[in-house]
């Protein structure tokens, strides 16, 4: 008797060890003990040594292990335990292997609550709803389980029915089941969009009365809510009336994402910072989304220190982590720690090449990337939409662009809508609109997009009556416009001038219930600029609930435009007192109204408050505007003292002002210094040549006008002879 015993203790101990490896993610070890246990004459594996044996084999999903123990558990008589079934279910489950699914099921004598859950939430996973709500519908001893809705809420929740979701959880409270904090945290993720927030907010009540507040996966499903649904102040209002001591790893994490994703990202940074003073332990997950931040927001001293920090917490081999860091070295535009991280990143996924091409491609190393690409090509990975998006968007080489295009019909992306709009968008650019035409006619489903992208290009290629046919057809498409597309067509109208279908547009903005959202107010306000109707964009401007520093900028721009200096001095004046901050297009706008206008008293005010109430450094275009309105006014010493005292060279625009303000007021001096300067740029130009001779000759100094222009006939010169379209 005694060796038997001892034999029993053996197993005992043997299964509890496999139990462990399991529930410890070391699932090829346990199957290797798995092994010893079967090969050994004086061991006979038991149902429990079989169930974490196949727990092992779900969690490595290895079909052709599960199926092998599979058959040992029918030969060996262990069919009828439903344990060793349900977890027979659980492996094909994973398997994504319906049929086994059922056929297991059917073994199953005496299913119990688990069994009828791990069946639902194999049906649901795998798109099979209406078949899982049927049985679902047939089960009526299990329907008073908590566990069996709650697989089904989860199955359609993570399988995208949220509405089958809604509906059983509506059903579940009619018939008085009690929600527990599993139900209520599926629900809660399944609210992500603005237009169920009401919905989310019933649930959150519930959540109150029921007294699951102080449940953590329900807190971070409802912080996870918030920020899904946008609303950003009532997720940390909750996160803040959580004690700390009641937050976990997982509250911080959705906490540091969320904000990270709505571009909190400072105090996303704080959050990780309060994190650590709570002796909170970050995971890979808190890595990654703080180092998001840090790209964010371009603090890369602060990333170098993340980095070293997830290097001695032993993050250094974590794919997501090193994939955030390729991305945040490149957008800080340290491309050479990024490429460190990735060539020393042993496990590289798709993403890890995506990243390192795009860092190299949107830092205008476009032969970097192609090297990435065929490194990538002969490491057996497949590139997908990310890769070419990412090596065509920034491309200059249209050769390039094509060889890039028959990859994608090769792969099979060609039909990829975002594969599809980054070449609408990269021929665009290159002025190849036929062929932009040809992807955007070719595409089975367009999204808008594709609609918008194929709009911008005809707006920059100068292709208006194109462009506006096509937002007709997105009109009376299943499709409809969003502010982009407004904003496109009426670029569109102002390009050309083309009054008539930009009031059409505004009227379609009107009855489509946009109102006069910011964008597209700055948009109109410059588009009646555009088109001569300065009243429009005055009603345009007035009538904005809401008002951004390119409203203002819009608006002084369109009265400088029509010559109203002293309303583009108002409507400035106006932005400086109700605390918007002014920038150099601001000052550029006002100073050129000051200048058509002839303002130079206050041009001169204005100018000088520059630096000394807005610490604004004036530009090339600022002293081009204040030269000019200088030289306008006659004050020709005070501009040439101005352009001296410049930090920086002048450039062709300021001597044109200059030369042409010196033939207005006959300054030969002044008038030969500027035009020496324009023919050490413009050698070729004539009309230097034209208007320094005039400038000499009204000064009475005849011989040397003459010798300008034989020094211009010498030099093959020839002034363009005058036309107009007007007989």
């Amino acid at each position: 008797m005694r060796p038997a015993v001892n034999q029993t203790e053996t197993l005992v101990k043997l299964n509890s060890r496999i139990a462990q490896l399991t529930r410890s993610h070391q699932n090829s070890e346990a199957l290797q003990l798995f092994n010893q246990i079967h090969s050994a004459s004086h061991h006979r594996p038991d149902k429990y040594t079989l169930t974490s044996a196949l727990s092992a084999c779900a969690n490595l999903q290895d079909i052709v292990a599960g199926d092998q123990l599979h058959a040992y558990v029918i030969r060996a008589g262990f069919r009828d335990y439903t344990h060793i079934g349900n977890t027979l279910l659980s492996l094909y489950a994973k398997l994504n292997d319906l049929n086994s699914v059922s056929r297991v099921f059917n073994d199953i004598t005496a299913p119990d609550a688990y069994t009828w859950t791990t069946l639902l939430s194999a049906y649901t996973k795998l798109g099979q709803v209406n078949h899982a709500c049927q049985l679902f519908n047939e089960m009526p001893q299990a329907q008073g389980n908590v566990s069996v809705w709650n697989s089904m809420i989860t199955g359609c929740v993570e399988n995208g029915h949220q509405e089958v979701a809604f509906v059983m959880f509506r059903q579940m409270h009619f018939l008085g089941i009690r929600h527990d904090n599993y139900t209520f945290a599926s629900i809660l993720s399944a609210c992500d969009s603005s237009e169920l927030l009401d919905f989310g907010r019933q649930v959150h009540s519930l959540v109150i009365r029921t007294g699951f507040l102080l449940r953590l996966s329900v807190l971070n499903a409802q912080l996870t809510m918030y920020f899904n649904c946008g609303m950003v102040e009532d997720a940390i209002m909750l996160f803040e009336e959580t004690e700390s001591t009641k937050r976990n790893q997982i509250t911080c994490n959705a906490m540091i994402a969320g904000l990270a994703s709505r571009g909190r990202d400072v105090e996303a940074l704080m959050i990780f910072k309060e994190m650590q003073e709570n002796h909170l332990v970050p995971n890979e997950r808190t890595f990654t989304s703080v180092i998001s931040s840090c790209s964010s927001t371009g603090m890369v001293k602060l990333g170098h220190q993340l980095h070293a920090l997830a290097i001695k917490m032993g993050f250094q081999t974590c794919t997501y982590v090193n994939n955030a860091m390729i991305t945040m070295y490149s957008i800080c535009g340290d491309l050479g720690a990024a490429s460190i991280v990735f060539e020393t990143l042993e496990c590289k996924d798709p993403i890890s090449w995506n990243s390192m091409i795009t860092g190299y491609a949107q830092g205008n190393l476009q032969t970097s990337a192609i090297m990435v690409y065929m490194q990538m090509q002969r490491a057996g990975i497949q590139p997908d939409e990310f890769t070419v998006g990412s090596l065509v968007a920034n491309s200059d080489c249209l050769e390039f662009i094509e060889m890039m295009q028959a990859t994608m019909v090769k792969n099979r992306l060609i039909q990829n809508n975002q594969v599809c709009n980054a070449l609408i968008s990269v021929y665009s650019k290159h002025a190849q609109m036929k062929q932009a035409f040809r992807i955007f006619d070719a595409m089975l489903s367009r999204n808008l997009i594709s609609w918008n992208t194929v709009m911008c290009g005809c707006l920059y290629n100068g292709l208006p009556n194109l462009g506006l046919d096509l937002f007709h057809k997105l009109q009376i498409s299943e499709l409809k416009p969003d502010l982009y597309s407004l904003s496109i067509v009426l670029s569109i109208c102002a390009n050309r001038s083309i009054l008539r279908h930009g009031k059409q547009v505004h009227a379609y903005i009107i009855r489509a219930g946009f109102g006069l959202e910011t964008p597209l107010g700055n948009t109109l306000i410059s588009f009646y600029a555009e088109c001569g109707d300065l009243d429009w964009s005055a009603k345009v401007f007035s009538g904005m609930m809401e008002r951004d520093i390119v409203s203002w900028n819009a608006m002084i721009s369109a009265y400088a435009h029509h010559g109203e200096g002293k309303k583009a001095i108002a409507c400035f004046k106006k932005m400086w007192e109700s605390g918007e901050k002014l920038d150099q297009t601001t000052f550029t706008a006002v100073l050129s109204a000051c200048s058509h206008a002839g303002l130079v008293d206050d041009g001169r005010l204005i100018f000088a408050s520059m630096m000394d109430h807005h610490g604004i450094s004036p530009g090339v275009d600022h002293y081009s505007c204040i030269i000019d309105l200088l030289g306008r006014a006659g004050h020709l010493d005070e501009a040439e003292r101005l352009i001296n005292t410049m930090p920086f060279q002048a450039d062709p625009k300021i001597w044109w002002a200059i030369l042409s303000s010196c033939q207005i007021h006959g300054n030969a001096r002044l008038g030969r210094i500027a035009a020496g300067f324009l023919l050490e740029i413009e050698t070729e130009n004539p009309a230097v040549y034209v208007l320094l001779s005039n400038i000499i000759a009204a000064t009475g100094h005849w011989e040397e006008a003459a010798n300008i222009r034989e020094l211009m006939r010498k030099n093959r010169m020839i002034k363009q002879p005058g036309c107009s379209w007007v007989e």
